[in-house]
Protein backbone atom coordinates (compact mmCIF):
# COMPACT_ATOMS: atom_id res chain seq x y z
CA UNK A 1 0.00 0.00 0.00
CA UNK A 2 1.32 3.26 -1.07
CA UNK A 3 1.89 6.50 1.54
CA UNK A 4 -1.27 8.20 -0.45
CA UNK A 5 -3.05 5.15 0.53
CA UNK A 6 -2.04 4.56 4.03
CA UNK A 7 -3.09 8.17 4.99
CA UNK A 8 -6.38 7.42 3.21
CA UNK A 9 -7.21 4.93 5.36
CA UNK A 10 -5.85 6.10 9.00
CA UNK A 11 -8.26 9.56 8.05
CA UNK A 12 -11.24 6.88 7.04
CA UNK A 13 -10.59 5.44 10.47
CA UNK A 14 -9.89 8.88 12.29
CA UNK A 15 -13.49 9.19 10.83
CA UNK A 16 -15.20 6.38 11.72
CA UNK A 17 -13.42 5.92 15.59
CA UNK A 18 -17.32 7.86 16.61
CA UNK A 19 -20.32 6.19 14.44
CA UNK A 20 -22.79 8.39 15.70
CA UNK A 21 -22.36 11.17 16.92
CA UNK A 22 -18.62 12.10 14.72
CA UNK A 23 -20.06 15.84 13.13
CA UNK A 24 -19.49 16.95 9.79
CA UNK A 25 -16.92 19.61 10.82
CA UNK A 26 -13.70 18.44 9.79
CA UNK A 27 -10.00 20.45 9.40
CA UNK A 28 -7.04 19.66 7.58
CA UNK A 29 -3.49 18.45 8.21
CA UNK A 30 -0.70 19.68 6.22
CA UNK A 31 2.96 19.61 5.47
CA UNK A 32 4.72 22.80 7.10
CA UNK A 33 7.36 22.22 4.50
CA UNK A 34 5.43 22.65 1.39
CA UNK A 35 1.80 22.61 2.53
CA UNK A 36 0.59 20.20 1.18
CA UNK A 37 -2.79 17.99 2.44
CA UNK A 38 -1.75 15.35 4.64
CA UNK A 39 -5.04 14.08 5.47
CA UNK A 40 -8.55 15.30 6.34
CA UNK A 41 -9.99 14.97 9.97
CA UNK A 42 -13.22 14.85 11.99
CA UNK A 43 -13.48 17.91 14.83
CA UNK A 44 -15.25 15.09 17.26
CA UNK A 45 -17.25 17.19 19.37
CA UNK A 46 -18.33 16.08 23.11
CA UNK A 47 -20.84 13.91 22.12
CA UNK A 48 -18.23 11.69 20.17
CA UNK A 49 -15.41 12.45 23.03
CA UNK A 50 -18.23 10.89 25.70
CA UNK A 51 -19.09 8.11 22.97
CA UNK A 52 -15.24 7.07 22.71
CA UNK A 53 -14.84 7.38 26.38
CA UNK A 54 -17.87 4.81 27.27
CA UNK A 55 -16.09 2.71 24.73
CA UNK A 56 -12.97 3.02 26.24
CA UNK A 57 -15.02 2.57 29.60
CA UNK A 58 -16.62 -1.05 28.05
CA UNK A 59 -13.35 -2.23 27.71
CA UNK A 60 -11.23 -1.51 30.69
CA UNK A 61 -12.58 -4.56 32.82
CA UNK A 62 -11.57 -7.14 29.94
CA UNK A 63 -8.10 -5.11 29.60
CA UNK A 64 -7.38 -5.16 33.70
CA UNK A 65 -8.55 -8.93 33.24
CA UNK A 66 -6.03 -9.88 31.05
CA UNK A 67 -3.21 -9.57 33.84
CA UNK A 68 0.03 -8.50 33.70
CA UNK A 69 1.22 -11.38 31.37
CA UNK A 70 -1.69 -11.04 29.08
CA UNK A 71 -0.92 -7.07 28.78
CA UNK A 72 2.54 -7.74 28.11
CA UNK A 73 2.21 -9.92 25.12
CA UNK A 74 -0.19 -7.29 23.55
CA UNK A 75 1.85 -4.59 24.03
CA UNK A 76 4.84 -6.93 22.57
CA UNK A 77 2.82 -7.38 19.59
CA UNK A 78 1.81 -3.56 19.32
CA UNK A 79 6.05 -2.77 19.34
CA UNK A 80 6.04 -5.78 16.85
CA UNK A 81 3.96 -4.39 14.35
CA UNK A 82 5.50 -0.22 14.79
CA UNK A 83 8.95 -1.81 14.65
CA UNK A 84 8.05 -3.61 11.23
CA UNK A 85 6.47 -0.58 10.06
CA UNK A 86 9.00 2.09 11.14
CA UNK A 87 9.75 3.47 8.32
CA UNK A 88 6.10 3.66 7.01
CA UNK A 89 5.83 5.90 10.28
CA UNK A 90 8.32 7.76 9.56
CA UNK A 91 7.52 9.26 6.69
CA UNK A 92 4.20 10.03 8.04
CA UNK A 93 6.39 11.83 11.04
CA UNK A 94 8.47 13.80 7.92
CA UNK A 95 5.53 14.95 6.31
CA UNK A 96 3.22 15.64 8.68
CA UNK A 97 5.69 17.12 11.67
CA UNK A 98 8.58 17.64 9.33
CA UNK A 99 11.49 16.67 11.14
CA UNK A 100 13.73 14.63 8.78
CA UNK A 101 13.39 10.77 8.10
CA UNK A 102 16.44 10.04 10.13
CA UNK A 103 15.42 12.02 13.25
CA UNK A 104 11.72 10.13 12.68
CA UNK A 105 13.42 6.85 13.10
CA UNK A 106 14.81 7.87 16.60
CA UNK A 107 11.91 9.46 18.10
CA UNK A 108 10.11 5.84 16.97
CA UNK A 109 12.90 3.47 18.11
CA UNK A 110 12.41 5.05 22.20
CA UNK A 111 9.19 4.68 21.73
CA UNK A 112 9.45 1.21 21.23
CA UNK A 113 11.57 0.52 23.82
CA UNK A 114 9.39 2.40 26.19
CA UNK A 115 6.65 -0.13 24.98
CA UNK A 116 9.22 -2.89 26.04
CA UNK A 117 9.98 -1.33 29.46
CA UNK A 118 6.78 -1.01 30.71
CA UNK A 119 5.13 -4.30 29.84
CA UNK A 120 7.91 -6.12 31.07
CA UNK A 121 8.49 -4.05 34.20
CA UNK A 122 4.60 -3.77 35.53
CA UNK A 123 3.97 -6.55 37.52
CA UNK A 124 7.28 -6.47 39.47
CA UNK A 125 6.27 -2.79 40.05
CA UNK A 126 2.64 -2.94 40.68
CA UNK A 127 1.40 -6.41 41.89
CA UNK A 128 0.78 -7.15 45.40
CA UNK A 129 3.50 -7.56 47.52
CA UNK A 130 3.47 -7.85 51.56
CA UNK A 131 4.65 -4.98 53.96
CA UNK A 132 5.74 -5.08 57.26
CA UNK A 133 2.79 -4.20 59.28
CA UNK A 134 4.51 -2.34 62.16
CA UNK A 135 4.29 -3.01 66.08
CA UNK A 136 0.46 -1.99 66.76
CA UNK A 137 -0.50 -4.02 63.76
CA UNK A 138 1.77 -7.26 64.62
CA UNK A 139 -0.82 -9.40 64.40
CA UNK A 140 -2.30 -8.38 60.95
CA UNK A 141 -0.54 -9.21 57.66
CA UNK A 142 -0.25 -6.08 55.44
CA UNK A 143 -0.42 -6.01 51.45
CA UNK A 144 0.22 -3.49 48.85
CA UNK A 145 -1.04 -3.18 45.29
CA UNK A 146 -1.14 -0.31 42.75
CA UNK A 147 -4.92 -0.87 40.72
CA UNK A 148 -5.61 0.51 37.09
CA UNK A 149 -7.14 3.97 37.16
CA UNK A 150 -10.19 3.24 34.84
CA UNK A 151 -9.34 5.60 31.49
CA UNK A 152 -6.58 8.08 30.75
CA UNK A 153 -6.75 10.60 28.46
CA UNK A 154 -3.80 11.55 26.50
CA UNK A 155 -3.72 14.80 25.06
CA UNK A 156 -0.23 14.68 23.01
CA UNK A 157 1.95 17.47 21.56
CA UNK A 158 3.19 18.30 18.12
CA UNK A 159 6.83 18.52 18.09
CA UNK A 160 7.59 14.53 19.17
CA UNK A 161 3.91 12.65 18.14
CA UNK A 162 4.82 9.71 19.03
CA UNK A 163 7.47 9.43 21.73
CA UNK A 164 6.21 11.79 23.81
CA UNK A 165 2.38 10.56 24.09
CA UNK A 166 3.37 6.86 24.14
CA UNK A 167 5.50 7.48 27.19
CA UNK A 168 1.88 8.17 28.69
CA UNK A 169 -0.34 5.06 26.35
CA UNK A 170 2.59 2.62 26.97
CA UNK A 171 2.49 3.18 30.89
CA UNK A 172 -1.29 3.51 31.53
CA UNK A 173 -1.71 -0.03 29.16
CA UNK A 174 0.81 -1.85 30.80
CA UNK A 175 -0.80 -0.85 34.45
CA UNK A 176 -4.48 -1.71 32.98
CA UNK A 177 -5.65 1.14 31.71
CA UNK A 178 -7.73 1.60 28.42
CA UNK A 179 -6.36 5.21 26.76
CA UNK A 180 -7.97 7.31 24.71
CA UNK A 181 -5.63 10.10 23.21
CA UNK A 182 -6.16 13.45 21.64
CA UNK A 183 -3.29 14.31 19.29
CA UNK A 184 -2.26 17.96 18.45
CA UNK A 185 -4.33 19.09 15.61
CA UNK A 186 -0.65 19.84 13.97
CA UNK A 187 -0.13 16.42 13.86
CA UNK A 188 -3.27 14.25 13.75
CA UNK A 189 -2.54 11.53 10.93
CA UNK A 190 0.50 10.43 13.74
CA UNK A 191 -2.21 10.07 16.19
CA UNK A 192 -4.87 8.40 14.16
CA UNK A 193 -2.17 6.34 12.44
CA UNK A 194 -1.08 5.18 15.55
CA UNK A 195 -4.74 3.98 17.09
CA UNK A 196 -4.97 2.02 13.86
CA UNK A 197 -1.97 0.47 14.36
CA UNK A 198 -3.11 -0.69 17.71
CA UNK A 199 -6.62 -2.16 15.94
CA UNK A 200 -4.35 -4.10 13.85
CA UNK A 201 -1.46 -5.73 16.20
CA UNK A 202 -3.96 -6.25 18.58
CA UNK A 203 -7.73 -6.74 17.40
CA UNK A 204 -9.08 -8.98 20.89
CA UNK A 205 -8.92 -5.17 22.36
CA UNK A 206 -9.43 -2.44 19.84
CA UNK A 207 -10.94 -0.23 21.82
CA UNK A 208 -8.25 -0.27 24.63
CA UNK A 209 -6.15 2.63 22.75
CA UNK A 210 -8.68 4.79 20.57
CA UNK A 211 -8.15 8.22 19.06
CA UNK A 212 -10.03 11.59 18.45
CA UNK A 213 -9.06 14.46 17.06
CA UNK A 214 -9.74 18.17 17.10
CA UNK A 215 -9.14 21.44 18.10
CA UNK A 216 -9.20 22.80 22.08
CA UNK A 217 -12.30 22.26 22.17
CA UNK A 218 -12.01 18.53 21.69
CA UNK A 219 -9.58 18.53 24.38
CA UNK A 220 -11.78 19.76 27.00
CA UNK A 221 -14.49 17.82 26.20
CA UNK A 222 -12.17 14.62 26.79
CA UNK A 223 -11.29 16.34 30.70
CA UNK A 224 -15.20 16.73 30.71
CA UNK A 225 -16.10 13.43 29.40
CA UNK A 226 -15.16 10.40 32.58
CA UNK A 227 -11.65 9.86 32.13
CA UNK A 228 -10.20 8.96 35.23
CA UNK A 229 -7.20 10.67 34.77
CA UNK A 230 -5.31 13.25 32.25
CA UNK A 231 -1.74 13.46 31.20
CA UNK A 232 -1.05 16.42 29.35
CA UNK A 233 2.25 18.00 27.12
CA UNK A 234 2.46 21.34 26.24
CA UNK A 235 2.76 24.60 27.59
CA UNK A 236 2.07 26.05 30.65
CA UNK A 237 -1.12 28.53 29.52
CA UNK A 238 -2.22 25.89 27.93
CA UNK A 239 -1.79 23.38 30.80
CA UNK A 240 -3.30 25.80 33.20
CA UNK A 241 -6.95 25.81 30.96
CA UNK A 242 -6.24 21.56 30.92
CA UNK A 243 -6.24 21.75 34.51
CA UNK A 244 -9.19 24.04 34.90
CA UNK A 245 -11.40 22.01 32.80
CA UNK A 246 -10.29 18.55 34.72
CA UNK A 247 -10.99 20.72 38.16
CA UNK A 248 -14.50 20.74 37.37
CA UNK A 249 -15.16 17.24 38.05
CA UNK A 250 -11.51 16.46 40.49
CA UNK A 251 -10.24 14.72 38.09
CA UNK A 252 -6.45 13.46 38.48
CA UNK A 253 -3.79 15.60 36.05
CA UNK A 254 -0.31 14.76 34.65
CA UNK A 255 1.42 17.93 33.41
CA UNK A 256 4.32 17.69 31.24
CA UNK A 257 5.23 21.42 30.25
CA UNK A 258 7.60 23.68 28.71
CA UNK A 259 11.12 24.31 29.78
CA UNK A 260 14.21 26.91 29.69
CA UNK A 261 16.93 23.98 29.86
CA UNK A 262 20.45 24.94 30.20
CA UNK A 263 24.01 23.83 30.16
CA UNK A 264 27.01 24.52 32.24
CA UNK A 265 30.26 24.19 30.72
CA UNK A 266 32.76 23.79 33.59
CA UNK A 267 36.61 25.08 33.65
CA UNK A 268 37.50 21.26 33.29
CA UNK A 269 34.95 20.12 30.41
CA UNK A 270 35.45 18.76 27.18
CA UNK A 271 35.12 21.96 25.04
CA UNK A 272 34.58 20.52 21.51
CA UNK A 273 32.03 17.57 23.02
CA UNK A 274 30.01 20.17 25.06
CA UNK A 275 29.35 22.11 21.76
CA UNK A 276 28.87 19.57 19.68
CA UNK A 277 26.17 18.40 22.35
CA UNK A 278 24.64 21.93 22.79
CA UNK A 279 24.15 22.75 19.01
CA UNK A 280 22.42 19.21 18.89
CA UNK A 281 20.13 19.87 21.76
CA UNK A 282 19.45 23.60 20.70
CA UNK A 283 19.13 22.85 17.34
CA UNK A 284 18.03 19.28 16.38
CA UNK A 285 13.87 19.35 15.80
CA UNK A 286 13.99 23.06 14.76
CA UNK A 287 14.72 23.79 18.27
CA UNK A 288 11.28 22.35 18.92
CA UNK A 289 11.90 20.30 22.29
CA UNK A 290 11.09 20.82 25.16
CA UNK A 291 13.99 19.46 27.06
CA UNK A 292 15.97 20.86 24.59
CA UNK A 293 19.10 23.50 25.66
CA UNK A 294 18.28 27.27 25.45
CA UNK A 295 21.11 28.84 27.22
CA UNK A 296 24.62 27.94 28.20
CA UNK A 297 26.40 28.98 30.85
CA UNK A 298 30.61 28.79 30.08
CA UNK A 299 33.04 29.57 32.42
CA UNK A 300 35.62 32.23 31.83
CA UNK A 301 37.93 29.44 31.29
CA UNK A 302 36.01 27.83 28.46
CA UNK A 303 34.06 30.51 27.06
CA UNK A 304 36.07 31.91 23.93
CA UNK A 305 36.64 28.06 22.90
CA UNK A 306 33.06 27.25 23.72
CA UNK A 307 31.34 29.95 21.66
CA UNK A 308 33.87 29.45 18.65
CA UNK A 309 33.51 25.57 18.43
CA UNK A 310 29.62 26.56 18.87
CA UNK A 311 29.88 29.40 16.02
CA UNK A 312 31.39 26.79 13.41
CA UNK A 313 29.33 23.72 14.03
CA UNK A 314 25.84 25.81 13.59
CA UNK A 315 27.36 27.35 10.20
CA UNK A 316 27.23 23.63 8.89
CA UNK A 317 23.53 23.49 9.44
CA UNK A 318 20.99 23.78 7.20
CA UNK A 319 17.39 23.82 7.07
CA UNK A 320 15.07 22.30 4.79
CA UNK A 321 13.02 19.40 3.43
CA UNK A 322 15.57 17.01 1.75
CA UNK A 323 17.52 14.51 2.95
CA UNK A 324 20.65 16.85 3.45
CA UNK A 325 18.76 18.91 5.53
CA UNK A 326 19.79 18.97 9.18
CA UNK A 327 16.39 19.86 10.68
CA UNK A 328 13.02 20.58 9.22
CA UNK A 329 10.77 23.34 8.94
CA UNK A 330 9.06 24.83 12.38
CA UNK A 331 5.94 22.62 12.78
CA UNK A 332 3.47 25.35 14.30
CA UNK A 333 3.63 28.29 12.16
CA UNK A 334 2.58 30.62 14.87
CA UNK A 335 6.64 29.94 16.39
CA UNK A 336 8.14 31.61 14.11
CA UNK A 337 6.75 35.04 15.13
CA UNK A 338 7.87 33.75 19.07
CA UNK A 339 11.43 33.03 17.77
CA UNK A 340 11.67 36.02 15.90
CA UNK A 341 10.05 38.37 18.71
CA UNK A 342 12.95 36.69 21.22
CA UNK A 343 15.74 37.52 18.67
CA UNK A 344 14.96 40.72 17.88
CA UNK A 345 14.18 41.77 21.60
CA UNK A 346 17.41 40.62 22.37
CA UNK A 347 19.71 42.09 19.80
CA UNK A 348 18.17 45.32 20.79
CA UNK A 349 18.87 45.34 24.06
CA UNK A 350 22.97 44.82 23.40
CA UNK A 351 22.93 41.19 22.39
CA UNK A 352 25.09 40.05 19.44
CA UNK A 353 24.11 37.36 16.84
CA UNK A 354 27.01 35.63 16.04
CA UNK A 355 24.79 33.55 13.52
CA UNK A 356 21.56 33.91 12.53
CA UNK A 357 19.54 36.82 13.54
CA UNK A 358 16.38 39.03 12.61
CA UNK A 359 17.19 40.11 8.78
CA UNK A 360 15.54 38.21 6.14
CA UNK A 361 18.21 35.84 5.63
CA UNK A 362 17.65 34.48 9.30
CA UNK A 363 14.29 33.25 7.70
CA UNK A 364 15.52 31.94 4.29
CA UNK A 365 11.88 30.40 3.43
CA UNK A 366 8.37 30.27 4.78
CA UNK A 367 8.24 27.98 7.98
CA UNK A 368 11.97 27.70 8.17
CA UNK A 369 14.49 29.29 10.79
CA UNK A 370 18.21 29.52 10.63
CA UNK A 371 20.50 28.80 13.45
CA UNK A 372 20.95 31.75 15.97
CA UNK A 373 23.41 31.96 18.38
CA UNK A 374 23.46 34.93 20.84
CA UNK A 375 26.19 36.28 22.87
CA UNK A 376 25.79 39.14 25.73
CA UNK A 377 21.59 38.42 26.04
CA UNK A 378 20.30 40.66 29.11
CA UNK A 379 19.04 38.32 31.76
CA UNK A 380 15.97 40.32 31.32
CA UNK A 381 15.36 39.16 28.01
CA UNK A 382 12.14 36.98 26.84
CA UNK A 383 15.31 35.34 25.43
CA UNK A 384 16.60 33.99 28.62
CA UNK A 385 13.33 34.18 30.75
CA UNK A 386 10.55 32.75 27.91
CA UNK A 387 10.83 29.40 26.25
CA UNK A 388 11.45 30.11 22.68
CA UNK A 389 11.03 26.52 21.38
CA UNK A 390 13.24 27.02 17.92
CA UNK A 391 16.53 26.84 16.82
CA UNK A 392 18.07 29.83 19.07
CA UNK A 393 20.56 29.51 21.75
CA UNK A 394 22.30 31.50 24.39
CA UNK A 395 25.34 31.75 25.40
CA UNK A 396 26.51 33.32 28.13
CA UNK A 397 30.03 33.88 30.01
CA UNK A 398 30.38 33.25 33.59
CA UNK A 399 32.75 33.43 36.65
CA UNK A 400 32.44 29.84 37.68
CA UNK A 401 30.25 26.90 37.39
CA UNK A 402 28.57 28.12 41.15
CA UNK A 403 27.34 31.34 39.54
CA UNK A 404 26.58 29.08 36.39
CA UNK A 405 24.03 26.97 38.48
CA UNK A 406 22.97 30.12 40.22
CA UNK A 407 22.05 31.50 37.18
CA UNK A 408 20.31 28.45 35.40
CA UNK A 409 17.96 28.22 38.07
CA UNK A 410 16.98 31.72 38.34
CA UNK A 411 13.79 30.92 35.90
CA UNK A 412 10.67 29.40 36.71
CA UNK A 413 10.66 26.87 34.28
CA UNK A 414 12.68 23.37 35.77
CA UNK A 415 12.27 20.48 33.52
CA UNK A 416 15.98 19.60 32.76
CA UNK A 417 19.58 20.44 31.96
CA UNK A 418 23.23 19.45 31.09
CA UNK A 419 26.56 19.71 32.95
CA UNK A 420 30.17 19.29 31.27
CA UNK A 421 32.63 18.25 33.27
CA UNK A 422 35.29 15.95 33.65
CA UNK A 423 34.88 15.66 37.20
CA UNK A 424 32.55 13.00 38.26
CA UNK A 425 31.79 14.00 41.84
CA UNK A 426 31.76 17.95 40.32
CA UNK A 427 29.29 16.76 37.59
CA UNK A 428 26.87 14.91 40.08
CA UNK A 429 27.25 17.49 42.75
CA UNK A 430 26.78 20.08 40.08
CA UNK A 431 23.47 18.15 38.44
CA UNK A 432 21.87 17.25 41.63
CA UNK A 433 21.71 20.93 42.94
CA UNK A 434 19.93 21.68 39.49
CA UNK A 435 16.43 22.55 39.86
CA UNK A 436 15.15 20.04 37.31
CA UNK A 437 13.70 16.60 37.05
CA UNK A 438 16.53 15.54 34.54
CA UNK A 439 20.17 16.52 34.23
CA UNK A 440 22.57 14.93 32.16
CA UNK A 441 26.30 15.04 32.40
CA UNK A 442 28.55 15.08 29.66
CA UNK A 443 25.58 14.68 27.39
CA UNK A 444 22.12 15.97 26.22
CA UNK A 445 19.00 14.95 26.96
CA UNK A 446 19.99 11.41 27.56
CA UNK A 447 17.81 10.73 30.98
CA UNK A 448 14.87 10.35 27.94
CA UNK A 449 16.46 7.27 26.11
CA UNK A 450 16.46 5.66 29.33
CA UNK A 451 12.86 3.80 30.22
CA UNK A 452 13.71 3.15 33.80
CA UNK A 453 14.16 6.90 34.89
CA UNK A 454 10.86 9.46 35.41
CA UNK A 455 10.36 12.32 33.21
CA UNK A 456 9.15 15.06 34.33
CA UNK A 457 9.38 18.82 36.01
CA UNK A 458 9.15 20.91 38.65
CA UNK A 459 8.05 24.63 38.62
CA UNK A 460 6.18 25.84 35.57
CA UNK A 461 7.44 22.61 33.69
CA UNK A 462 4.42 20.83 35.65
CA UNK A 463 4.24 17.87 38.18
CA UNK A 464 3.58 14.80 37.51
CA UNK A 465 6.31 11.53 35.87
CA UNK A 466 5.89 9.27 32.56
CA UNK A 467 8.48 6.57 32.47
CA UNK A 468 10.14 4.07 34.39
CA UNK A 469 8.48 2.91 38.08
CA UNK A 470 7.11 6.15 38.90
CA UNK A 471 5.39 6.81 35.20
CA UNK A 472 3.47 2.96 36.02
CA UNK A 473 2.50 4.21 39.54
CA UNK A 474 1.38 7.53 38.01
CA UNK A 475 -1.35 5.61 36.35
CA UNK A 476 -2.98 3.39 39.07
CA UNK A 477 -4.61 4.15 42.64
CA UNK A 478 -2.29 2.70 45.70
CA UNK A 479 -4.35 0.00 47.22
CA UNK A 480 -3.49 -0.90 51.15
CA UNK A 481 -5.37 -4.12 52.37
CA UNK A 482 -4.41 -5.62 56.34
CA UNK A 483 -5.90 -9.42 57.29
CA UNK A 484 -5.59 -10.40 61.04
CA UNK A 485 -3.72 -13.36 61.27
CA UNK A 486 -4.44 -13.82 65.43
CA UNK A 487 -6.79 -11.97 67.70
CA UNK A 488 -4.89 -10.25 70.35
CA UNK A 489 -5.45 -10.67 74.26
CA UNK A 490 -6.80 -7.13 74.23
CA UNK A 491 -8.01 -5.28 71.29
CA UNK A 492 -6.76 -1.57 71.37
CA UNK A 493 -9.57 -0.64 68.66
CA UNK A 494 -12.73 -1.79 70.42
CA UNK A 495 -15.09 0.30 73.04
CA UNK A 496 -14.24 -2.80 75.19
CA UNK A 497 -10.52 -2.17 76.01
CA UNK A 498 -9.02 -2.39 79.71
CA UNK A 499 -9.11 0.55 81.26
CA UNK A 500 -5.08 0.77 81.91
CA UNK A 501 -4.13 -0.45 78.49
CA UNK A 502 -3.74 3.12 76.68
CA UNK A 503 -1.07 3.33 79.66
CA UNK A 504 0.65 0.01 79.23
CA UNK A 505 0.94 1.18 75.13
CA UNK A 506 2.91 4.18 76.25
CA UNK A 507 4.76 2.43 78.98
CA UNK A 508 5.80 0.17 75.54
CA UNK A 509 6.10 3.23 73.24
CA UNK A 510 8.45 4.56 75.80
CA UNK A 511 11.24 1.99 75.86
CA UNK A 512 10.80 1.29 72.48
CA UNK A 513 11.15 4.45 70.81
CA UNK A 514 11.82 7.27 74.07
CA UNK A 515 15.53 6.46 74.36
CA UNK A 516 18.10 8.74 72.11
CA UNK A 517 20.39 6.77 69.62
Amino acid sequence: MSLAEQLDTVTDEAAGTVDRHATTQTFESTDPATGAVVGVFPVHDAAAVGETVERARTASRAWSDLGYDGRRQRLSAYRGYLARRMHELADLVHRENGKPHADAILEITLAIDHLAWAGAHARRTLGPRKVSAGLLAANHAAYLEYQPLGVIGVIGPWNYPVFTPMGSIAYALAAGNTVVVKPSEFTPAIGAWLAAAWRAAVPDAPDALQVVTGFGDTGAALCRAGVDKVAFTGSAPTGKKVMAACAENLVPVLMELGGKDAMIVDDDADVAAAADAAVWGAMSNAGQTCIGIERVYATSAVYDRFVAEVTAQVRALRPGSDDEATYGPMTMPSQIDVVRRHVSEATAAGARAVTGGTDDDAFPAEGYVRPTVLLDVPDDAAAIREETFGPTLTITEVRDAEEALERTNATSYGLAGAVYTKSKARGLDLARRMRSGMTSVNSVLTFASVPALPFGGVGDSGFGRIHGEDGLKEFTRAKAITRQRVPLPVNLMSFGRPAKAADALARVMGLVHGRHR
